[in-house]
């Protein structure tokens, strides 16, 4: 089944030294971009993290610190990569969860301004997860009849994705072929600043989704302990959470002028 598309869709796949999104670098990309002719073009680039691979990382996908040595760091393919995602709506496995958050990370790191919030995103894991909780390799062979060569190469994994998607279209009759229906599909709470820190409630308003605060309005917090925000700046949480505080905060300043 060929993807009924209103603006292009770009399939990623992000190779890193670790799963920590906060700390951990890009050093392998891959992006598939479907437009809504059915013309795909690829970008694929091996990125120097400018930090050590662990060993453990290198025995997952394969890639050392001699081969990206002489690869292009971060900075050097951010604008070229944010042009070619321009207009897209974004898609992967796992890519809520683990590399929008970690590519969000990489352009605020940058300077660059890509904007999130204007995109739909499907997950294809949380279809397969939803439908017959498994993994990639697992999904690969049980839709599309396949073996996974080369898993942990993000060209590869990518590719694959995409193969996945179309297959579920084919064989689930109620999951609609239209990227916003599958966007929703794919996203279990309404999030706002992909770690899952902030999500919307039922009303649209946003809401602290862990700790002591977990279930409160992010601006009637930030009112009634204004040290919160402050915490939450100088802690541990990834950048692009940290983005979404400052923009609720400064709107919630503007609202008490």
């Amino acid at each position: 089944m060929n993807l009924n598309l209103k603006r292009p869709l770009a399939f990623l796949d992000l190779e890193t030294t670790g799963i920590n999104i906060s700390n951990d670098r890009i050093v392998e990309l891959s992006v598939l971009k479907i437009s809504p002719n059915g013309k795909e073009e690829w970008m694929t680039t091996r990125v120097n993290p400018e930090m050590a691979i662990p060993p453990k990382t290198t025995a997952i996908h394969g890639i050392t610190d001699e081969d990206v040595a002489n690869s292009p760091k971060f900075v050097e393919v951010a604008k070229k990569l944010a042009a070619f995602l321009e207009g897209c709506d974004l898609a992967g496995y796992n890519a809520i969860k683990f590399d929008l958050p970690v590519l969000a990370e990489e352009f605020l790191r940058v300077n660059i301004d890509f904007n999130f919030k204007k995109r739909r995103y499907v997950d294809v894991q949380v279809i397969f997860h939803k439908k017959e909780q498994r993994t990639l390799a697992a999904a690969y062979q049980f839709y599309c009849k396949k073996d996974l060569h080369d898993a942990h190469s993000s060209k590869a994994d990518t590719a694959a994705t995409f193969e996945v998607l179309k297959s579920q279209l084919d064989r689930y009759s109620d999951l609609e072929n239209d990227v916003e229906k599958l966007a929703d599909f794919s996203s279990f709470n309404t999030i706002v600043d992909f770690a899952g820190r902030i999500i919307l409630d039922e009303n649209g308003i946003e809401i602290f989704n862990f700790g002591k605060h977990k279930g409160k309005s992010v601006e009637l917090v930030f009112t009634e302990e204004p040290a919160y925000y402050s915490w939450m700046m100088n802690g541990e949480f990834p950048l692009y959470t940290k983005k979404v505080l400052t923009e609720i905060k400064l709107r919630s300043f503007g609202k008490n002028q």
